[in-house]
Formats: structure tokens, C-alpha cells, sequence
């Protein structure tokens, strides 16, 4: 499996998943143009593309997500709620397929386990997404108001985590938002701090984990190198010897290699011969 962060920030996300034949895209928060310009710099065909699915139905989710599926002719994986409540972005000739938290999905090589979120969405969900074949196991929660017991067990075992550093709640208090904007941020519906994510993390480690990269950082109330030292020290104190990145709103992360990353963390075997 391979993962590739298209972009994360409060102006859009995306991630690109890959096994095989598969390739999942989770999440549309870019415009049309702007998430074939991204594909084309991992050297990804959008026609290639599976399916898409979108977490919730916030706009830097959800952008360009009828474009997407109709112009390369996607899967659209939506819940019932935030269908309703994006059909200025469907025009009725979209394949939508809905999907609950209630069981996972299978799409291609990969399964999809969807868990509930607290957020301040219609129908928010974060998602686990495990390589059929191999078992790797990927989390993304990106948009949290706080670690809710549901969160942190399915979270467990992962072998990469996309999470959630949104904001330092210090530069929050000093940011040029409103006082209604600071406090929908910083409360139980909003997003993770980087003090809750480097604290989220520690309870996640695990001795596999590979990688780590932190995304959905705010441009006025974080800043990224603050938020790889607090969560690094978390993990730092965890004696963590993988990878730790920050996800860019700009332009697409490295793609990272799963199986290849699983394979140096996991130890060697002993020949029997």
C-alpha cells in the first residue's frame, strides 16, 4: 500500500491511497483543475483513479467532488446526510454509493472501516484503511473536536496515521479570527490542538508504527515546525524511530511506501537453516 497526501489545510484536502489496480482517493477539497494538477505532480492519471470517498461534508472536503466523479466517471462514497446536504455539488448523474459507519467498505484491494467523529459536520467520519492482502493499516482523522474513546480504539494498530495538528492554542488566542471563529476551533466540535495530538499519538504508538504525518495544520494559528517538536517529543519519549512528517496545503508529500516501511520496522526473521 502507498499513500500519498495530495495537500491538508483548512483550503482543502485530499489523500490518495494505492494497492494494485486500486487506487482510492479520500476526500475532494480541491477544484477539479486544481486536483489533477496535484495528481499529475505524483504522476497519477486521474482516469486511473477507483473511487473517491468523502468524510463529511465541510467544502475543504468536499470542493471538487462532483466534478471528480463525473469527469473521470468515480465511485462517489458519501453518507446519506452529507449527501443531502451537498447536492449543490451533484447534478444527479454522479454514481453516489452510500456508506455508513455502521459496517466497513470494500473498494477494490482495500477495506474501508468508517468510524464516527466529533466535529461539527452534518455526518462527520474519520476512516481506517486496510490492504486486503496484507493487512496494512492506514488512519486518517483530520478534522476531530477531541479523541473520543470510539476514535482511539479504532485507531489502534496502525501502521501510518494521518492526524490532525490543527492548531497551537496559544497562536489561536492570538490569530486575526473571531473570537466565535477562535472558540468553534478550540472547542469539543472543533479541531486537535497540537498538545491533543501529541497526546492522541502517544496513546497510538505502538512498536510497528512507521509513519506519522500531521495534517489539516491551520495557516493562522499554527505553525509546522511547532507542531513536528510537540508531537515529535511525544513521540520521542515513546523511543519512535519512524517517520514523522507535516502534511503541506500547497502541494502533494512524498508518496509513502507502506510495505516498504513495514518491512524495515518489523524484525528479521531467524533462517531456520
Amino acid at each position: 500500500m502507498q499513500v500519498t497526501l495530495l495537500g491538508s489545510g483548512s483550503r482543502g484536502n485530499a489523500v490518495l491511497i494505492e494497492s494494485g489496480e486500486t487506487r482510492l482517493l479520500v476526500d475532494a477539497g480541491f477544484s477539479g483543475r486544481d486536483l489533477e494538477r496535484r495528481l499529475a505532480e505524483v504522476q497519477v492519471d486521474p482516469a486511473s483513479l477507483t473511487a473517491l470517498l468523502v468524510t463529511h461534508d465541510h467544502g475543504d472536503h468536499t470542493r471538487g467532488m462532483g466534478v471528480a466523479a463525473r469527469r473521470w466517471n468515480l465511485p462517489l462514497y458519501l453518507t446519506e446526510l452529507t449527501r443531502n446536504v451537498c447536492g449543490s455539488l451533484l447534478d444527479g448523474s454522479e454514481d453516489v454509493r452510500p456508506y455508513s459507519s455502521a459496517e466497513p467498505v470494500r473498494i477494490g484491494g482495500l477495506i474501508v472501516t468508517p468510524f464516527l467523529t466529533v466535529h461539527d459536520a452534518i455526518d462527520p467520519v474519520a476512516v481506517t484503511v486496510t490492504e486486503a492482502a496484507t493487512s496494512e493499516k492506514l488512519g486518517i482523522a483530520t478534522d476531530l473536536g477531541r479523541a473520543t474513546a470510539g476514535v482511539r480504539h479504532a485507531l489502534q494498530g496502525c501502521d501510518v496515521l494521518v492526524l490532525e495538528s490543527n492548531h497551537d492554542e496559544i497562536l489561536l488566542r492570538e490569530s486575526p479570527y473571531p473570537w466565535s471563529v477562535k472558540a468553534r476551533i478550540g472547542g469539543s466540535h472543533g479541531h486537535l490542538s497540537n498538545r491533543a495530538a501529541a497526546e492522541l499519538v502517544g496513546e497510538l504508538y505502538h512498536d510497528n508504527l512507521c509513519a506519522v504525518v500531521l495534517a489539516h495544520l491551520s495557516e493562522q494559528a499554527n505553525d509546522p515546525h511547532l507542531a513536528r517538536d510537540v508531537v515529535g517529543m511525544a513521540l520521542e519519549r515513546r523511543r519512535y524511530e519512524g517517520t514523522l512528517e507535516v502534511a503541506r496545503q500547497e502541494s502533494p508529500l512524498a508518496p509513502i511506501d507502506v510495505s516498504r516501511m513495514r518491512r524495515q520496522r518489523l524484525p528479521a526473521q531467524t533462517s531456520l537453516f
